[in-house]
């Protein structure tokens, strides 16, 4: 078996979550990434998977090694990985005798289907009262929709993220990243915190149920809001603000960079020392944000243009110096390489049993001024499997190649029963 630990100095860190096991029985993205986040916490995180297939993901994106992805690597650090058949009778079984070791379970099936398993929260409940079980759907579990599947780019049209992306004039454009089900994880993995918070206060479980239209109309946010205001949709700004002005992507000389001008005191500063046109803020037209927001339509192409007269580096140091929030923008693989991301320690470049060695993201989170470090790679498929079971159900070795055998799960270091 593959040791896919990642080495890492924890010296005397606290993690909030150690002690707390997880169940996973969640593929693709947002239950995944709910997981990954009670792992980088310290949690326990087993992620249950198809003794063949695996998760979806192991078959999205760019390849790495055998069994993995660019697009499953990024999910999925800090857990174990073992391999279970829930189809079968069996690996059911194997689940429910899990279930009195583990805290929280979390999955992604489509309505009805956690239940037909045996594995819906009344079944898993009267196992383990205690249980905090989350489930994660595309819409209202008790709604008319409730058995249509959940999937990303669905929801951003449906929620109205994709009308107020891009540029005015253009098509409805998605996110360049699956942004509902990234914010659907996140918020499933803040509602697992807080029933295990409730849980240590009263000893009772809870059921969790995520919706990913729900979580896509959060997104909306103050555009939403907006749209209700006005009783209609707000305009589209692309790289623009549509209230702060100016703000936004502009083109030096040299190339592409962001200015925020957020404050009149800021933006008196960027006409005086920045550009050099004192007249400009002079206008009463331009003196204050609501008239630069108002006349917008004449203050921006003079803006543009004046710009484009500068280098890059004269434009960004005259702006640090004034405190007008600026930056250039990079390409995604200038970012991920620059001298921040690598004093952050935000990428890391592991080991990989047939890669030779693999990049994963390091977890966002900073606790008493230490990052949180990456404990498990992600696992290859079903890796934990043996490890797993032998420790907390103290199945025995033949057992375990008769199960095998039966094709109920699958094990890294003994030849397959098909």
């Amino acid at each position: 078996m593959s040791d896919t630990r990642a080495s890492s100095d924890t010296g005397d860190l606290d993690f909030p979550l150690d002690g707390i096991r997880v169940l996973d029985l969640s593929r693709v993205f947002a239950g995944p990434l709910c997981g990954q986040v009670l792992a980088d916490f310290g949690a326990e995180v087993v992620k249950v998977e198809h003794p063949v297939r695996g998760d979806d993901t192991r078959d999205w994106g760019m390849r790495v090694g055998k069994t993995e992805t660019t697009y499953y690597n990024s999910m999925n650090r800090n857990k174990r990985s073992i391999t279970l058949d829930l189809q079968s009778p069996e690996g059911v079984q194997i689940v429910y005798d899990l279930l009195p070791h583990f805290d929280v379970v979390v999955h992604n099936f489509k309505s009805g289907g956690a239940e037909k398993l045996g594995l819906g929260y009344e079944a898993l409940k009267a196992r383990k009262p205690d249980l905090i079980y989350c489930c994660i759907g595309g819409y209202n579990s008790s709604g008319p929709e409730a058995a249509r599947p959940g999937y990303d780019l669905v929801i951003q049209a449906e929620s109205g993220l994709m009308a107020i992306n891009g540029e005015a004039g253009q098509p409805p454009l998605k996110f360049g990243v699956a942004a509902v089900d990234m914010m659907t994880g996140m918020y499933a993995a803040q509602a697992v915190l807080a029933a295990l918070f409730r849980r240590e206060r009263t000893g009772r479980g809870r059921l969790i149920e995520m919706a990913l239209y729900d979580c896509g109309i959060m997104v909306t946010s103050y555009y939403g809001l907006d749209a209700m205001l006005l009783g209609r949709d707000p305009q589209r700004y692309g790289n623009a603000h549509p209230s702060i002005v100016p703000y936004g992507m502009f083109e030096a000389a040299d190339g592409p960079l962001i200015i925020a001008v957020g404050t009149n005191t800021q933006f008196d500063k960027f006409c005086r020392q920045v550009v050099m046109r004192p007249d400009i803020v002079e206008d009463p037209r331009y003196a204050t944000n609501v008239e630069r927001a108002r006349n917008r339509l004449t203050l921006l192409p003079m803006v543009t243009d004046l710009i484009r007269t500068f280098e890059r580096d004269v434009l960004l140091e005259r702006l640090a110096a004034c405190g007008i929030p600026c930056g250039k923008v990079l390409g995604l693989h200038e970012a991920l390489t620059s001298e921040r991301t690598r004093q952050g320690g935000l990428l890391q470049e592991l080991p990989h049993p047939v890669a030779g060695s693999m990049h994963v993201y390091a977890p966002p989170y900073r606790l008493d001024g230490q990052r949180l470090p990456i404990r498990h790679a992600p696992p290859t498929l079903g890796e934990g499997t043996k490890e797993v079971l032998q420790r907390l159900l103290a199945l025995p070795e033949d057992e375990l190649r008769a199960l095998q055998a039966r094709g109920v799960l699958t094990l890294p270091d003994m030849p397959s029963g098909d």
